[in-house]
């Protein structure tokens, strides 16, 4: 069989994982199986991806993101897809971290730092289950563009609380960089869901990190989003 053929016929993956250097070397690895692998940096690429894609084989996500838990995230995928198997991968090692990512439906969970032959060998593994074996239900319809909006609403709705906590934190400990990092994933997903006044909010909080008008401006724009929760976005 020629290359592009195989290739053709490879698993196609979804990767999650923030750090840069873990996702090349992640996607790499798994592009070795061979697979076809999507990278998404964080919860809301993922979700854009996983909505306007044919279907994965499997998904792979970091267990801790910076716009969403890997646990919120996978809930969010699964009513794209319930029977899709999903592997994380998270530094920590402590059982009740695994016990709860468990719970929460992932059918495996890898530690980092992770090696290639580990990586491969559980995702073969979770490639072949058969899907009773997870017990989860069968494949659903795809859901219409309605309903994928208020899943991305649901999951922004969710994470934005620890969001502007890290912000607030990082511009009180003068770590602006760090706060920059934030507020740029939440403008980022701000334009998923049509959040454009707490967009135009991050967007001055960003230029003006040390401005007290800024941060409050922020912080109303939060706690209006969050008020509206379930309605119109502000």
């Amino acid at each position: 069989m020629k290359r592009g053929a195989m290739d053709a016929c490879a698993p196609r993956i979804l990767l999650v994982e923030d750090d840069a250097t873990s996702r090349a070397f992640l996607a790499g690895a798994l592009a070795a199986l061979p697979a076809r692998v999507a990278a998404a940096p964080g919860a809301g690429e993922a979700l854009a991806i996983a909505a306007s894609s044919d279907g994965f084989a499997l998904w792979l996500v970091d267990a801790r993101l910076p716009d969403a838990g890997g646990a919120a995230l996978l809930a969010a995928l699964r009513l794209l897809a319930p029977a899709t198997p999903a592997l994380a991968h998270t530094a920590s090692r402590e059982p009740a971290c695994v016990a709860a990512l468990r719970a929460a439906g992932f059918d495996g969970v890898l530690h980092k730092p992770l090696g290639v032959a580990a990586l491969h060998a559980a995702v073969r593994a979770a490639l072949q289950a058969p899907p009773g074996s997870r017990g989860v239900p069968a494949p659903s319809p795809r859901i219409d563009a309605a309903a994928r909006r208020a899943m991305l609403r649901a999951l922004f709705h969710a994470e934005l609380p620890v969001q502007r906590a890290a912000i607030e934190e990082a511009i009180a400990a003068g770590d602006v960089a760090a706060a920059r990092g934030v507020m740029h994933r939440l403008r980022a997903s701000c334009g998923f869901v049509g959040a454009g006044a707490l967009g135009e909010a991050v967007r001055a909080l960003q230029s003006e990190p040390e401005s007290l008008d800024a941060l409050r401006r922020f912080g109303a724009c939060v706690d209006a989003v969050l008020a509206l929760a379930g309605g119109a976005l502000a």
